[in-house]
């Protein structure tokens, strides 16, 4: 679902979540108000009916329920405040920081045409690097790099960007990211582009575990059965993991480093279950 910085009314988001929650798990209102730490079972429904409000501790119990952390977390507080305000003054106070934390946290869908931005593991790299390294040279910024590259790549990929909209230059060899986070939006299907994203990135992967220190690094996994509906369930919580942690990694303006996330779910044997006709 959307994200919170989406909407202007709890409220709506509250019901969004809740019914995304039922349709791929077995959320009932009673098991939300129990996450949220409330006695009485029907009292999120009452708030998602716009029949009562939050107040106090319950706005964070309730954020933290659904999982919002970070800018996401000051968005949902600053718009129950924005809400509940009886005074103008106060609604424009709470209505101005819902702004300035959706500005700051914007993010740029990619359509078809922008595919080639997954074609290569710099384009993601140096969009992240190249605006901390400001006054940097292309060949101080590819020292950086830890797969080798050259002064060359660094610099045709900073013209990729710039001309793609996802760099803007602000002086001599100084560049800012113009939205905090890239995405290909919802999709049907996984573009070319994306699956070699995703194997460039893996051999990244497989060369950390063997040369990057287990202290600069986090590599786990689990081997599961599971049903198709547990599956299903599975993905879902993937994709509210991922929100999440780019609510985290964007509320700091700085960096100091940059790092790969990979996330994989895939089988390892056929289906001892034979297919319904």
């Amino acid at each position: 679902m959307d994200s919170v910085i989406t909407y202007q009314d709890y409220h709506a988001f509250m019901r969004d979540w809740f019914s995304d929650k039922k349709t791929h798990t077995a959320m009932t209102w009673r098991e939300f108000s129990k996450l949220a730490g409330f006695r009485s079972p029907v009292y999120l429904k009452l708030v998602c009916e716009g029949k009562s409000g939050l107040r106090g501790p319950g706005i964070l119990r309730v954020a933290h329920a659904m999982g919002l952390d970070g800018f996401e977390l000051a968005y949902f507080r600053s718009l129950v405040a924005f809400n509940q305000a009886r005074r103008e003054a106060i609604r424009q106070k709470h209505f101005e920081e819902m702004q300035a934390l959706s500005k700051a946290h914007c993010v740029n869908v990619l359509g078809q045409k922008s595919m080639g931005y997954f074609e290569s593991w710099l384009n993601p790299v140096l969009r992240e690097l190249v605006p901390h390294m400001p006054g940097k040279k292309p060949k101080q910024v590819a020292v950086q790099c830890m797969p080798k590259i050259t002064a060359k790549q660094v610099s045709a990929t900073i013209e990729y960007l710039t001309a793609m909209g996802l760099l803007k230059k602000s002086g001599k060899n100084k560049f800012e990211q113009t939205n905090k986070t890239v995405s290909t939006g919802k999709m049907d299907f996984v573009p070319l582009a994306v699956q070699q994203m995703h194997l460039q990135m893996g051999a990244f992967a497989l060369d950390a575990i063997k040369n990057v220190p287990l202290s600069e690094r986090s590599v786990s996994g689990l081997t599961l059965g599971l049903t198709q509906k547990s599956f299903q369930k599975i993905v879902k919580e993937l994709a509210d993991f991922r929100r999440r942690i780019i609510a985290i990694a964007t509320e700091d303006d700085d960096m100091e480093r940059v790092y790969r996330l990979n996330l994989q779910l895939f089988p390892l044997t056929w289906s001892v279950k034979p297919k319904k006709d």
